[in-house]
């Protein structure tokens, strides 16, 4: 199982990143990443931590392919990393490749297409 704990829903993935997911975990949840206070300090962001952390080891079973998608605020995401890996959850990221097309007024458009799942090391 593959928790994806983001913004971006499974459902909303292209088929390409759809795929690759289902090859490698067989079924995807989606936990969404939820928006971090800019004004909270570490002490809210470990609480926030334990908080998402009980619910990502509630799907959890061990000896389980499993693991989680993980891409948000920079400080949540670290700390969740920290404490996933202390239960040995494998903890990925989506890498994509960026294509910028430029316009005749000067304006940009950007489009991200999903290459390969990396792990965190």
């Amino acid at each position: 199982m593959l928790i994806n704990f983001t913004n971006h829903p499974f459902d909303k993935w292209t088929e390409r990143q759809k795929e690759a997911a289902l090859d490698l975990y067989e079924e995807v949840k989606d936990l969404p990443f939820p928006e971090v206070d800019p004004d909270g300090d570490e002490e809210y962001i470990k609480q926030l931590a334990d908080q998402y952390l009980k619910c990502i080891l509630e799907f959890h079973e061990p000896g389980e392919n499993f693991a989680v998608h993980i891409q948000g605020e920079f400080t949540l995401v670290y700390r969740m990393i920290n404490l996933l890996k202390e239960y040995e959850i494998k903890c990925i990221a989506s890498t994509t490749r960026r294509i910028v097309e430029e316009h005749p007024d000067g304006t940009r458009t950007y489009r991200f297409e999903f290459v390969r799942f990396r792990e965190y090391v």
